[in-house]
């Protein structure tokens, strides 16, 4: 018997893993899974979560090794190595896919959905399980989506309390053209800046602010060197969790349905860490001396309705009939 299976046993009988059937066509396999953020934040948490139910349902045969951190590359990259089969998975935000499926852009329109049951209900229904299976035909297979949260605004000059307190800020953003376009329509002035140089340019005044979710803010310890945070929920981050088609095709349906069930189950969980994180940094931000605005729902509006000329534009390029759909998906939630 192979180590991976000795372990398992020995897991099994320390009741770490349930007992149960192996399915019989499964093979000994290893699965790199790459992503971005550090050990600890909810993605990773669902990262091992999934790790932990794929060995449990394989009996051990089937091992998911983690890369966390951006320690095989940027998302750009790991995508690139998913399509040539050198990495097997990876979870990033669904709408970095717009750079192999167009129509994936839809999901940084600003203001789209008004919590995170909508967001859940679009995504897990068939327009989001259409976009998935987009990515077949980009050497990528689609298995689910997780919860990055709602980016929120923070800065160190003033209170965000309506539309009209955005203008004349400099803002960080995202390098993403829809970003850029978003905080300028609403007078800010877009600076789009790689992570790794945000807290140095946030330090020295180079920019007044960013915006990220709070899970993001807290563990990047923005608190240090922004006073105010207003919770805008400006845009959804859903997280695309996606597998090498090339892998993907040497799988027989016991492999698959291992990790297909496994991403189901992680899913669920690493929604419910993600959003209870969200809610404990918020406090924990406050905490560290932030002031805290909530924006009424009437405020909202007035955004929503400031930024139209941005969705207008990019629904001209992700395609009109992408966007109603999508549009009616939520109109059907809502009711």
């Amino acid at each position: 018997m192979k180590k991976r299976q000795l372990l398992a046993t020995a897991l099994v009988a320390m009741g770490v893993l349930a007992a149960g059937p192996v399915p019989a066509q499964v093979k000994e396999r290893t699965i790199k899974f790459a992503f971005q953020n550090q050990t600890g934040h909810p993605q990773a948490q669902g990262a091992q979560k999934f790790a932990d139910l794929v060995a449990q349902r394989s009996g051990g045969k089937m091992t998911v090794k983690l890369f966390p951190g951006g320690a095989l590359g940027g998302d750009l990259q790991t995508v690139s190595a998913l399509q040539g089969g050198t990495v097997e998975m990876t979870v990033l935000n669904a709408g970095i896919l717009a750079a192999q499926v167009k129509e994936f852009a839809v999901y940084d329109f600003p203001f789209l959905f008004g919590n995170a049951q909508e967001a859940d209900a679009v995504t897990d229904g068939p327009f989001g399980r259409k976009l998935l299976a987009r990515l077949d035909e980009k050497q990528m297979h689609g298995l689910a989506y997780w919860d990055l949260g709602f980016r929120n605004l923070t800065n160190s000059r003033r209170p965000v309390a309506k539309a009209e307190d955005i203008a004349g800020l400099k803002v960080r953003v995202i390098q993403s053209p829809i970003y850029i376009d978003l905080f300028n329509t609403l007078g800010a002035n877009a600076t789009p800046l790689p992570f790794p140089e945000l807290f140095p340019a946030l330090e020295q005044r180079v920019v007044d602010g960013q915006e990220n979710p709070n899970t993001v803010i807290l563990s990047s310890k923005f608190a240090e060197v922004q006073k105010y945070i207003t919770q805008t929920r400006h845009i959804y981050n859903p997280q695309a969790l996606i597998i090498s088609r090339k892998f993907w095709d040497t799988l027989s349906a016991d492999e698959k349905k291992v990790l297909t069930d496994s991403a189901a189950e992680a899913t669920a969980f690493q929604r419910q860490v993600s959003r209870g994180a969200a809610d404990s940094a918020l406090a924990a931000l406050k905490q560290a001396g932030m002031t805290v605005t909530e924006l009424p729902p009437a405020e909202v509006a007035r955004l929503r309705e400031k930024v139209k000329p941005v969705i207008d534009k990019y629904t001209a390029s992700v395609g009109e009939s992408t966007v109603k759909e999508l549009m009616a998906e939520i109109a059907k939630v809502r009711k």
